[in-house]
């Protein structure tokens, strides 16, 4: 199977798109044409890819990346045999002419509208009626999966969902220790990007250092900035996954701080599994899906749960969990177990595969030929044609 792949929004290093879902594309023998921001975010593509650079859409700038977008989509899909997106603005540039088309619903996007700063007050409702019409329209026309079971409830059709879980270790690389906590992820606003810096204000005074890990908001950018030079927190921007996996280890605690938004309400921060899969205790603020992950497992609790916007309980809870060495070592332990057994991506993976392999024979048809897929153990051949760079 050849699959398209497209985003315009997302990091090319995405960890949902490259390191879980093209991996398992390419670890099952299939050919990928990954469309994205290369050169924009100042990424080398991997050599076992097919690349293609477009703009990247940003804020308001989002016309040019979706022309290119489009003409990129109108030269690739006649030879793929599915084209994957994972953009809600893709929807405004898939071509006539595609195969079996399918949706990555990464987010409620209308719930997100409401949040996002780039987009004006007045309209924000409104655009939010608007991608509701768009989603309903898609789902008429192409294929969907869900990131959250939690979003099957904006569609009339049932969909499958491939939830954003994560590679789990063995054993965490460290014992989470007692003098720097972590935060891995896109930092916004209604991600808790203002209480993030007051407790790392509030804290380094403790001897405990805040380590930010991720892109952000430009709104956000500079209060990061002035932090990291007040000495109140290390920001380090975007990270790849996998290394900033392995940066989080041994850290005190990872913390999820989102705001009470309806885009957050019915979501699991991959964040907080990712914590619990290398070891590291969780604090987070009480969306419904997270407290029942971290505090109402059977297993027990993996991490503490605190009040939306709260910093001096963020900080006590910190410092708490600092003073009791065997309470942080116990969530640490309970926490890798839930996500060794429950949330293992290789088990996702397995599913997502042969679920766009069905798709993909489908949308062939009975008597098309099987293309022969390439065994996992196998070094796929790569030439200078694989990567195609578009200005």
């Amino acid at each position: 199977m050849h699959a398209l792949v497209a985003t315009v929004v997302h990091h090319p290093e995405d960890a949902r798109i490259l390191h879980r879902q093209i991996r398992a594309l390419l670890d099952a023998g299939h050919t990928v044409t990954y469309v994205a921001p290369f050169r924009e975010c100042g990424v080398t593509p991997w050599n076992e890819l097919r690349s293609v650079d477009v703009p990247r859409a940003s804020g308001r700038e989002r016309l040019s990346a979706l022309r290119a977008a489009r003409r990129v989509l109108a030269e690739h899909a006649p030879g793929a045999d599915l084209l994957l997106f994972h953009d809600p603005e893709l929807l405004l540039a898939l071509p006539a002419k595609r195969p079996v088309t399918v949706w990555d619903v990464h987010e409620d996007t209308a719930a997100a509208m409401l949040t996002k700063p780039w987009v004006p007050g007045p309209l924000r409702r409104p655009l939010g009626f608007m991608v509701r019409s768009f989603e309903r329209r898609a789902e008429r026309r192409m294929r969907l999966l869900l990131a959250e079971e939690g979003y099957r409830s904006r569609f009339r059709c049932p969909h499958p969902v491939v939830p954003n879980t994560t590679e789990v270790p063995e054993a965490p690389a460290r014992p989470p220790g007692d003098d720097r906590i972590v935060y891995l992820g896109h930092v916004s606003l209604a991600r808790g990007a203002r209480e993030m810096i007051e407790l790392g204000r509030l804290l380094r005074p403790q001897g405990i250092r805040l380590e930010v890990i991720g892109g952000a908001d430009a709104g956000v950018r500079p209060l990061l900035r002035e932090a990291q030079q007040e000495d109140a927190l290390t920001w380090y921007g975007f990270v790849p996954n996998d290394r900033a996996l392995r940066m989080c280890a041994g850290a005190l605690a990872g913390l999820s701080l989102l705001h009470d938004t309806p885009n957050y309400r019915h979501s699991m921060p991959t964040k907080v599994v990712e914590y619990m899969a290398h070891g590291l205790p969780v604090i987070t603020t009480p969306s419904p899906v997270a407290t029942k992950l971290v505090t109402e497992r059977r297993e027990g609790p993996s991490g503490l749960v605190v009040p939306f916007g709260d910093v001096p309980a963020a900080a006590e809870a910190i410092l708490r969990l600092r003073a009791d060495r065997e309470l942080r070592h116990r969530l640490a332990e309970t926490g890798h177990h839930i996500a060794q057994t429950s949330y293992h991506w290789p088990v996702q993976a397995r599913a997502f595969v042969k679920q766009l392999e069905e798709w993909a024979d489908e949308a062939a048809g009975p008597t098309a030929p099987r293309i022969p897929r390439q065994r996992s153990d196998e070094s796929p051949a790569t030439s200078e044609d694989d990567h195609t760079y578009l200005t």
